[in-house]
């Protein structure tokens, strides 16, 4: 992708639908980060699905002060603090009134490397493998310097919003489609989507 590329920003229909469509047509975006005129970009290779009436999701529990994002309007950034050390980044999907989301578990970085690896506090030439910025949901959301008190009921698709998700044209070729990882809660519902031979997706064994 070209720096000074226009890119366009994904619009709320996109969302206002299944999580797993949303998860799966994902793949191949952008995530952007935009601060002081600059761009973190990096391109998502591997999401997973969340519902409602879903025991791994935070809104199994039912609407509460912490995950009223998930129950719409779709397209709000929804982020979490899990183990006490990692943000997580997810989108609203679905009509107002219905909740469910997609978690971003890893991207592929696109541009702005080194802020990328300011946030997660290395330096770039130090850093031998990209994969160390942005495999895995808490390294990448620390690469693009998302958090819960910063970003979280961000809308994605307002043009004043600095965190957006757009879209550049490019067509992912396989799609691997796999149990979700990193839970215990049906864990074995295959709602995790990856680029397929995407060195940049997180967990173990090829896809």
């Amino acid at each position: 992708m070209e720096p000074e590329k226009q890119l366009k920003r994904l619009p709320r229909s996109f969302y206002d639908r299944d999580p797993r469509r949303v998860a799966r047509d994902l793949l191949g975006k952008l995530l952007v980060r935009e601060e002081r005129g600059k761009r973190c970009v990096g391109r998502v290779v591997e999401v997973e699905a969340y519902l409602e009436g879903d025991p791994a999701a935070h809104s199994y529990a039912g609407r509460t002060e912490r995950n009223f994002v998930l129950w719409g309007p779709p397209g709000f950034a929804y982020v979490y603090f899990i183990y006490g050390n990692h943000f997580l980044f997810n989108v609203s999907c679905l009509p107002d009134g219905e909740a469910g989301g997609v978690l971003f578990r890893a991207l592929e970085p696109v541009e702005g490397l080194e802020a990328m690896a300011r946030g997660r506090g290395l330096h770039l030439n130090d850093v031998r493998d990209l994969r160390l910025l942005t495999r895995g949901p808490g390294r990448m959301a620390e690469a693009l310097g998302i958090t819960r008190e910063r970003d979280n009921g961000k809308d994605l698709t307002s043009p004043a919003s600095d965190l957006w998700i757009a879209e550049d044209g490019l067509r992912v070729g396989r799609i691997a489609v796999t149990p979700r990882i990193g839970i215990t809660k049906a864990a074995e519902r295959p709602w995790r989507y990856v680029v397929a031979g995407n060195r940049f997706v997180s967990g173990k064994g090829s896809y």
